[in-house]
């Protein structure tokens, strides 16, 4: 057989070959999603979460139950953040799938912060961003947050709210 004849042929073999995946392999990799242990909360935490429900209550809202499985998701990303030194929300999506997976999250959103220093000083920035202060305000039943220092004692942030 002439080559300009088998190279079509072995550039479909090939196509077919790196392209099969199927929604098993799909599910199967969501399902492989693990979620560590929650770390023990900080005090640092513990005051955000606080200063998000006393606002919440003052907004007439219902207040936010902690959840140690978001917890432990927002410190994977908090981790990241820090191995990067970056601030964002790469990977989000990741995080998202395994808290429905994990929490029976139905909704998913959360804020990041750097550089603050204090519970009041993120919260207040949080609250005086309008996106960020749709999430704190939102329907939503549970939440939690992960705050850790990098080598030079700065703090990341990553707030989770998850409607079930």
């Amino acid at each position: 057989m002439k080559a300009s004849k088998l190279l079509p042929f072995l550039a479909i073999v090939s196509i077919l070959s790196f392209t099969s995946c199927s929604t098993e392999d799909i599910a199967e990799d969501i399902d492989a999603i693990e979620v560590p242990l929650a770390p023990q909360a900080k005090q640092i935490e513990i005051e955000i979460m606080e200063l998000i429900n006393a606002h919440r209550i003052n907004e007439g809202l219902n207040t936010l139950n902690n959840h140690n499985t978001v917890k432990a998701v927002a410190f994977t990303h908090t981790d990241y953040m820090i191995e990067v030194d970056n601030v964002s929300h790469d990977n989000f999506f990741q995080r998202k799938e395994s808290l429905q997976l994990n929490a029976d999250a139905n909704i998913v959103s959360e804020n990041v912060a750097y550089g603050f220093n204090s519970a009041e000083s993120v919260v207040n920035a949080w609250l005086n961003s309008p996106n960020h202060k749709l999430n704190i305000e939102g329907d939503y039943t549970d939440f939690d947050i992960s705050a850790e220092q990098n080598n030079d004692g700065r703090w990341y942030f990553t707030n989770i709210f998850i409607k079930r």
